[in-house]
C-alpha cells in the first residue's frame, strides 16, 4: 500500500504536470511565435549537458544508497553529507566549464547566461534523498508550487516575442526556488554528525559510473534537439521539443512508477529478497504494459490533429512528428520498468550502461543520416530506433533472471485492445474539425473501447486490479 499511496502522489504530480502544460503551451507558441520557442528549446537543449555534468549521475546514486541506509540516521545523515558536498563540487566545475563554453561559442549568449540558472539549481536539488526514503508527498508538493508559481507568472509576464528572455528565466527560476523549499525540512530528517569525517570524494568513482549512462541517455535525448538546430534551424528544435512535450508528459503517467519502485527494490536487494523482487517487477511490468500501450495507441490517433490545434498556425509539422514518436511510449516504459525497477537497484550497472550507450551511439549515427533525408520526422525516428535498442539489450541481458513468456503474457491482448481503440479515433480525428469538445470526444471514446475490450479479452492483471480494489475496500 505504501508503493501505492508514493505511485498515485507521484501520479497525481505528473497529472498537474500534464494540465500545466496543456494551459500555457498553446499561449506560449502563439506569443513567442516557432523562432522563439525554438530559442528556448535550443539553447535548453545546450544547457542541460552542463545541468549534466553537475548532477554527474548523483540524483540516482544518491537515491539508492539513501535507500540502502535509511533505517540507520546517522548512516543516512553522513551518506547524505558526503554525496552532497560532491554535488557543490561538480557544479562549481560544470559552471566553469561553462563559462569557458560562452569565450568559444558565441550565438544566444544571453539566452545561455539566463538558462544557466538550471546548472545553480542542480547543486541545490534534495529530492533524491527524500526518494530515497520514500516521502514522494514532500517532493509532489514542491513539484506542484513550481508548476503553479511558473504558471500565473508566464501569464501574468509574458505578452510579446521578445519576452523570450524573461520566458526562460521565468521557467529556470522557479526550478531553483521549488529546489530550495526542500532544504529547510533537511533539520528533521537528519541528525548532527559532528566529530565524523566526511569521506566527500569516495563516492566520486560510484558516481562517475552513474555518470556514464546519464551522458549517454541526455545525448539521445539532447542530440536531436541540438543537430535538429545546427541542421535545420533553431525552429525545428522547437518543433521537436513540442511533440516531445506532449509524448512525454503522457509517459510521465507510466515512467512514475519506476521513480517510486527504486528506493523500495533497493530496500529490498538490501535484505536479500530477490524473490520479492521478481514478483514486484513482473506485476509492475504487466501493469506498466496495460497503460502504455493504451497511451501509445491514444497519443498516435489523436496527435495528427492535436498539435496543429493545441499550438497554433505554424506547428503543422509537430503532429506528424507525434504520431512517430507515441512508439517510445512503450519502449521507454519497459526500459523504464527493467532498468530503473531492477538493474539500478541491483547495481547491475554494466548492463544498465552499455544498453544506453549502445542506444546513444546508434542515435548520434542514424541522426546524421535521418534528418538529413526527412528532416524532423528522421530525427523521431531515430529517436524510436534509440529507444527500441535500448530495451531490446535490457530484455536480453535479463533473460535468465525474468521469462519473457511471463513478462509478455498479456501484451498481445493489450495490442488487440489498443488497435480496436485507433482504428475508429484515428478515423474521427481526421474527419472531425478539431475543437475542444471534439479531441474530448475523441479521448472518452478511446478509453472506452480500449476499457471495453480489457473486459472482453481477460487479461490476467484485470484480475489482479479487481483483487486490489476489494482488498482496499
Amino acid at each position: 500500500m505504501k508503493v501505492l499511496k508514493n505511485y498515485l502522489y507521484n501520479a497525481g504530480y505528473q497529472i498537474l504536470a500534464l494540465i500545466v502544460p496543456l494551459i500555457t503551451a498553446p499561449y506560449i507558441s502563439r506569443v513567442l511565435h516557432p523562432a522563439g520557442v525554438g530559442y528556448n528549446a535550443y539553447t535548453n537543449s545546450i544547457i542541460q549537458y552542463f545541468v549534466l555534468m553537475a548532477d554527474l549521475g548523483i540524483a540516482m546514486y544518491g537515491q539508492r544508497e539513501i535507500a540502502y541506509v535509511r533505517e540507520d540516521p546517522k548512516k543516512m545523515s553522513q551518506t547524505f553529507w558526503e554525496i552532497q558536498c560532491l554535488k557543490f563540487f561538480t557544479t562549481t566545475f560544470a559552471y566553469f566549464a561553462f563559462v569557458i563554453f560562452l569565450h568559444v561559442y558565441d550565438r544566444y549568449t544571453v539566452f545561455l547566461w539566463i538558462q544557466s540558472l538550471n546548472i545553480i539549481g542542480a547543486a541545490l536539488d534534495v529530492s533524491w534523498l527524500y526518494q530515497g526514503v520514500e516521502d514522494f508527498k514532500r517532493t509532489v508538493l514542491r513539484n506542484t508550487m513550481v508548476r503553479l508559481l511558473s504558471l500565473v507568472l508566464i501569464f501574468i509576464l509574458i505578452k510579446r516575442p521578445s519576452d523570450v528572455s524573461l520566458y526562460i528565466f521565468i521557467i529556470a527560476f522557479s526550478n531553483l526556488f521549488g529546489n530550495l523549499t526542500l532544504w529547510p525540512h533537511l533539520r528533521k530528517l537528519l541528525v548532527s554528525i559532528k566529530g565524523i569525517k566526511l569521506h566527500v570524494f569516495k563516492h566520486l568513482k560510484f558516481v562517475i559510473v552513474m555518470f556514464i549512462p546519464q551522458i549517454a541517455i541526455s545525448i539521445y535525448l539532447q542530440l536531436n534537439k541540438t543537430m535538429l538546430g545546427s541542421m535545420m534551424g533553431a525552429k525545428y528544435s522547437g518543433f521537436y521539443q513540442n511533440s516531445d512535450n506532449l509524448v512525454k508528459m503522457v509517459l510521465s503517467l507510466g515512467t512514475s512508477l519506476g521513480t517510486v519502485m527504486l528506493p523500495h527494490m533497493a530496500a529490498a536487494f538490501s535484505k536479500g529478497d530477490e524473490d520479492g523482487m521478481k514478483r514486484m517487477l513482473y506485476r509492475s511490468f504487466d501493469m506498466i504494459s496495460l497503460l502504455a500501450v493504451a497511451m501509445a495507441f491514444g497519443v498516435a490517433a489523436v496527435g495528427y490533429k492535436l498539435a496543429p490545434f493545441f499550438y497554433g498556425q505554424g506547428f503543422g509539422p509537430v503532429g506528424p512528428a507525434m504520431m512517430i514518436e507515441s512508439i517510445v511510449i512503450v519502449m521507454i516504459s519497459w526500459s523504464n520498468t527493467i532498468g530503473q525497477q531492477y538493474l539500478v537497484p541491483t547495481n547491475r550497472m554494466k548492463d544498465y550502461t552499455i544498453s544506453v550507450v549502445l542506444g546513444s551511439v546508434i542515435n548520434l549515427i542514424v541522426n546524421f543520416l535521418f534528418i538529413r533525408l526527412w528532416g524532423l520526422d528522421g530525427a523521431m525516428w531515430a529517436t524510436v530506433l534509440s529507444e527500441t535498442i535500448v530495451t531490446g539489450y535490457q530484455l536480453v541481458c535479463t533473460r535468465k533472471i525474468f521469462k519473457w513468456r511471463q513478462l509478455f503474457k498479456n501484451v498481445p491482448k493489450y495490442i488487440i485492445a489498443g488497435i480496436a481503440m485507433f482504428i475508429p479515433v484515428f478515423i474521427m480525428n481526421v474527419k472531425l474539425h478539431p475543437s475542444v469538445v471534439t479531441l474530448s470526444l475523441e479521448v472518452l471514446i478511446g478509453a472506452v473501447i480500449y476499457g471495453g475490450m480489457i473486459v472482453l479479452l481477460r487479461p490476467t492483471s484485470l484480475d489482479f486490479i479487481f483483487r486490489s480494489i476489494k482488498k482496499r475496500k
